[in-house]
């Protein structure tokens, strides 16, 4: 299974000139823990309700004052759509990330999770279930 099979195309995207407390609201309303900062269509940073936290709440900075690129990680690790689902996995465990932008050429095609990859498990199962049937069918055909 690949990435762009599972990925999420609707994602939370905003200016990298947005306030922090707009960035905020938009996160409790479509209750995700990120905004990613997007220009045009070029993937420019994220934010995480943790960085919300640590780099805002907990400085004392003014969230209506803050911007998303006041805090926003630059460098964002991300993943092209035709990679498999088990080097998204490694990516995010060795990076200790829980969310994976999907990017192809600088532009943002969607995003993956540790969520969405533990609701494909399942899928992956059957899948892994039907080749299994089918190895045993042709077996006992040749056989």
């Amino acid at each position: 299974m690949i990435v762009k099979e599972i990925m999420n195309k609707e994602v939370e995207k905003m200016s990298p000139k947005t306030t922090i407390f707009e960035a905020a609201q938009r996160m409790k309303e479509k209750e995700v823990g990120y905004v990613l900062a997007v220009d045009k269509t070029k993937l420019a940073g994220i934010i995480t309700e943790e960085d919300i936290i640590e780099k805002v709440v907990s400085e004392g900075k003014d969230p209506k004052a803050t911007t998303i690129e006041d805090i926003m990680v630059r460098e964002v690790i991300h993943i092209g759509s035709d990679s498999s689902l088990e080097d998204a996995a490694q990516i995010m465990t060795e990076k200790k990330i829980k969310k994976l932008p999907v990017v192809e050429n600088k532009n943002l095609l969607g995003i993956i999770t540790a969520q969405d990859m533990i609701a494909a498990e399942p899928k992956m199962i059957e899948q892994l279930g039907e080749l299994i049937i089918f190895a045993k069918k042709q077996k006992r055909v040749a056989g």
